[in-house]
């Protein structure tokens, strides 16, 4: 006779208690009313008209984000990473040539994907907190040879705004792939998907736009598409094989849709209204709002003796801010003392930054002067109450 061995827990027993915080970190960033309202619509058929409908004004909405006419334009059901992986499975096959533009952990990440399907990655590395020039990638592509580039415009770890003009003309010069990672950047700062000649870009759907993480804007030029619809393998992914995506989101153009897999939901209702608040404000007022924050933020650090990690000031990423690590201070005590005693949350670093900075994240909603100021003080009350040797 079989019966329960396992009790019921009783952590379950108890009502869910979530606390409110500032959300001033790398990412997520804070969900804003409107948006969480959304989510909390019924769930329907994720195979129902309806929830096509809502699609539809997502894919648009990307479109106008992304700055692309791309049909082969939507959004893959996971956070960045799941993007990533998607852009690469798709795009390269087991021993083909990829280069990887290394200036911060996503760059690490993409060329571990690759490697990890059988592509020949190489990599071009540039120290923490710089980035490339064209004369660089242009050397590094008439070297190597790839099929595909993978380049962070918004390299979270570092705080690095990669500039973007003339790479997707030098990369098309060589029979080459762009892809960019624009997770940390977009809605944040400029970017134009078509006019830059980017053939597939993403991003996540939790930093500017402010939605739950959980799902991932991503586009296909048409050069893009050609190579993926051509290749000699499938790809390793099921879930995110393109020729099936492509299918569920309606932009193969065939008469009917064919069941992939189960959207999430209520993560698309949350989507469609995180693009409906950008398109209500305007990409561009969004890039300028950003900017205008940032700069009054960085004025605020240098005031207070404190020195960003980014030292060319055209490369900084205005969606979050690199502090070098005050001297003398342990990084994780600040962090730790911001969060208890002002609810707030700000980073450490990642990967190659690790040790080395402080990283504030205002995007979207969080990207005020208001905001700002709430930063600076806890900061300033942080340095005057934490442990400082004198070594």
């Amino acid at each position: 006779m079989l019966s329960v061995s396992v009790p019921p827990p009783k952590c379950l027993q108890k009502p869910l208690v979530v606390p409110h915080r500032h959300m001033f970190g790398p990412g997520p960033s804070n969900v804003p009313p409107r948006i969480l309202q959304a989510g909390a619509n019924p769930v329907i058929g994720h195979m129902h008209p309806e929830i096509f409908e809502i699609m539809s004004d997502i894919k648009s909405g990307i479109q106008y984000m992304f700055q692309t006419q791309s049909s082969m334009t939507l959004a893959v059901s996971g956070t960045g990473h799941t993007a990533m992986e998607c852009a690469i499975f798709n795009a390269v096959e087991p021993g083909e040539s990829v280069l990887a533009a290394v200036n911060g952990i996503w760059g690490e990440r993409a060329a571990e994907m690759a490697e990890r399907i059988g592509a020949r990655v190489n990599t071009i590395v540039a120290p923490p907190g710089g980035f490339f020039t064209n004369a660089e990638i242009e050397q590094a592509l008439s070297k190597h040879r790839p099929v595909l580039l993978f380049l962070a415009h918004g390299e979270s770890s570092t705080g690095v705004l990669h500039p973007l003009d003339g790479i997707g003309q030098l990369c098309h010069k060589y029979n080459c792939l762009f892809l960019v990672d624009s997770v940390a950047s977009m809605g944040g700062a400029p970017l134009y998907m078509d006019q830059q000649g980017i053939d597939i870009l993403y991003t996540g759907s939790q930093k500017v736009l402010n939605a739950p993480p959980g799902t991932a804007p991503i586009s296909f030029s048409d050069r893009a598409c050609e190579k993926i619809f051509n290749r000699r393998t499938k790809p390793v992914s099921f879930f995110l094989d393109l020729s099936w995506l492509a299918n569920y989101w309606g932009c193969d153009n065939k008469p009917s849709r064919v069941y992939h897999h189960t959207g999430p939901i209520s993560a698309f209702y949350s989507l469609r209204e995180s693009l409906a608040i950008l398109v209500k404000e305007g990409l561009e007022n969004s890039w300028e709002r950003h900017e205008k924050v940032v700069e009054y933020f960085h004025a605020g650090l240098e005031n207070m003796g404190l020195k960003l990690f980014v030292e060319n000031k055209r490369a900084r990423l205005p969606t979050v801010t690199t502090i070098v690590a005050p001297h003398g201070y342990d990084w994780k005590e600040i962090t730790t003392y911001i969060m208890k005693t002002h609810n707030l949350e700000i980073s450490g670093g990642l990967g190659p930054s690790v040790g080395l900075v402080l990283r504030v994240g205002l995007m979207g909603c969080n990207s005020s002067k208001a905001n700002v100021d709430m930063v600076l003080a806890a900061l300033k009350d942080a340095l005057k109450h934490c442990h400082k040797s004198k070594v």
